[in-house]
């Protein structure tokens, strides 16, 4: 068999109906490429491979469910890449949907990687502990919206489609977790560049605490901070407001 590794972040899903329901999300969207991040011991793997009709590609840093799902998945034999996907290429040339339980110590990271794809990743559904599930997700105003959501909604809808509790995986994790969908956007903010609305997100919510004023001096002249809105603290801005500030930086 295989043994499981905290190390990794490791929690396998048990549950069928949980298994099937994330399954069933993945395909209301037409793909026919996929790449499933995190295997681990196959629980979703063993449905996607079955999907007619697509390339499908998993990555996998850990040896030994490597060696576990090529024993016991033949088909998979040429279709692992065994790495971390924080050090992968882009597996495919066209575009391609993602799936996966993601490792809940660097799924943050995991997201952040996507945004460098994402003009050819339509749609994502992924596994998260429920609190970073819930910050990609949050609305402007609440104490969740931060530094993950402003970057991932100028490029995707997010939408939380349920909680699954700890007993549903093996072994069970001492947190919730919660699976959620992000689906492309046609329409894209209009920004001075991607690095400069990156900057300033950073920059503002690092010092969440302070004033915008106060929080992103640096980044604007004396007279474009006397503007009102820079009386707000980060959170309680929209990602359209990010945006338009960013034709104000320096």
């Amino acid at each position: 068999m295989y043994t499981l590794k905290k190390s990794l972040g490791q929690h396998f899903l048990k549950d069928e109906t949980v298994i099937l329901d994330i399954i069933d999300a993945l395909k209301k969207e037409p793909f026919s490429s996929l790449l499933e991040v995190g295997p681990g011991a196959g629980a979703l793997t063993k449905h996607l491979i079955k999907i007619p009709n697509i390339q499908f590609k998993a990555v996998e840093l850990d040896d030994e469910k490597v060696t576990y799902l090529k024993k016991n998945y033949p088909v998979l034999n040429d279709k692992i890449i065994h790495q971390s996907f924080l050090d992968i290429e882009k597996p495919f040339d066209e575009r391609f949907a993602v799936i996966g339980n993601f490792p809940y110590n660097i799924s943050s990271q995991i997201l952040f990687k996507l945004l460098d794809w994402k003009d050819d990743v339509p749609f994502i559904v992924g596994m998260f502990q429920k609190e970073v599930a819930d910050r990609a997700a949050a609305k402007p105003g609440s104490k969740a919206f931060g530094v993950l959501s402003a970057l991932v909604q100028p490029f995707y809808s997010i939408e939380y489609l349920f909680d699954v509790g700890p007993e549903k995986f093996n072994p069970p994790p001492k947190v919730m977790s919660g699976v959620i969908k992000l689906t492309r956007k046609t329409e894209l903010l209009p920004v001075k560049s991607d690095r400069a609305y990156k900057n300033l997100v950073k920059t503002a919510f690092n010092q969440r605490r302070k004033t915008m004023r106060n929080a992103v001096k640096g980044l604007f002249s004396a007279d474009v901070l006397t503007d009102k809105i820079f009386d707000k603290r980060a959170e309680a801005l929209s990602i359209e407001d990010f945006a338009m500030l960013t034709f104000k930086m320096h």
